[in-house]
């Protein structure tokens, strides 16, 4: 039994101490140096690279924008995921196609929809041209650029892009509910509406509460996105910068590696904590009865 648990999980254990533990204590250990990436680090500096970015106004900045982003994708992304779940749910025609249509985004590289859509979000792209051909030309605006919009730019692309994995979870998690409840409580005499309250919701819980982790994981690290459609400078004037992007800058761009290395550190504490706290406070119910089942078994 040992030997055949060393020899499934060795490689696996191999593969995340070499590329996540490892990776990450190399960054904690540049992060005590003034380091531009080349030869071995000299000038130690100590916690100044991590009193700097706890105290930097930029910082401070892109961890707002970072949180508002993963607030904005939950609020946006999990109720429309929800409806569009329990409309693929039921027995309509073309449903397999439009189940197809809405997962396509997801499986598109994010290069090509940052690419894509910068083209046309421009001043003179194919959003606002198409809005003065119809006559709504008064709906025209600097979708990139202003500030007040980038940041729903970036979330409309967000939700746009993202939507479909959320959809295809939760309609996974509909097809593991029983048909029985839902006849049963037909009989009953209860209303379309009482049934997604008081049974499909409630039981829909363990999927929503996993896909809500993901979405807070993955907001935390945006970066690709927001790197191609803005820029890693472009991003901070038009409120759309995040840590990752923050990182970039203040580090490879700026030629410090070892101040970037000390940022990467602490997304990765900043992660870890919201990780650790999500599944103590949020996921406990749902592990604790995975634990049980599999003792049982």
């Amino acid at each position: 039994m040992r030997l055949e648990i060393v020899v499934l999980s060795g490689p696996a254990i191999i593969m995340f101490l070499a590329f996540v533990i490892f990776p990450v204590a190399l960054a904690a250990f540049y992060g005590f140096y003034r380091w531009h990436g080349y030869g071995a680090p000299t000038d130690w500096v100590g916690l100044n690279n991590y009193k700097l970015i706890l105290t930097d106004p930029a910082f401070q900045q892109v961890l707002w924008h970072s949180g508002l982003i993963m607030v904005l994708s939950l609020v946006i992304q999990g109720p429309i995921a929800i409806a569009l779940a329990l409309l693929l749910n039921q027995k309509v025609r073309g449903r397999s196609a439009i189940r197809v249509l809405i997962f396509v985004p997801y499986v598109v590289s994010e290069v090509i929809v940052g690419t894509g859509w910068s083209l046309m979000l421009q001043s003179n792209g194919a959003v606002n041209d198409l809005l003065h051909h119809i006559g709504l030309g008064f709906l025209q605006a600097e979708w990139l650029s202003d500030p007040e919009l980038a940041i729903w730019t970036l979330m409309g692309i967000i939700s746009w892009k993202y939507i479909g994995f959320a959809v295809i979870l939760m309609l996974a998690g509909l097809q593991s509910i029983p048909e029985e409840l839902f006849e049963a409580a037909q009989i009953d005499g209860a209303s379309y509406w009482q049934v997604q309250r008081r049974i499909t919701l409630p039981l829909l819980g363990p999927t929503i509460r996993i896909w809500a982790f993901l979405s807070i994981i993955g907001s935390l690290q945006l970066f690709d996105l927001v790197y191609i459609i803005w820029g890693q400078y472009v991003s901070g004037t038009a409120g759309t910068s995040t840590m990752a992007i923050y990182m970039v800058a203040q580090g490879r761009s700026a030629g410090n590696y070892g101040y970037g290395s000390a940022v990467a550190v602490v997304m990765f504490l900043i992660s870890l904590i919201v990780a650790l706290v999500y599944q103590r406070f949020v996921l406990r119910r749902d592990l604790r009865g995975a634990v049980t089942e599999g003792a049982n078994r």
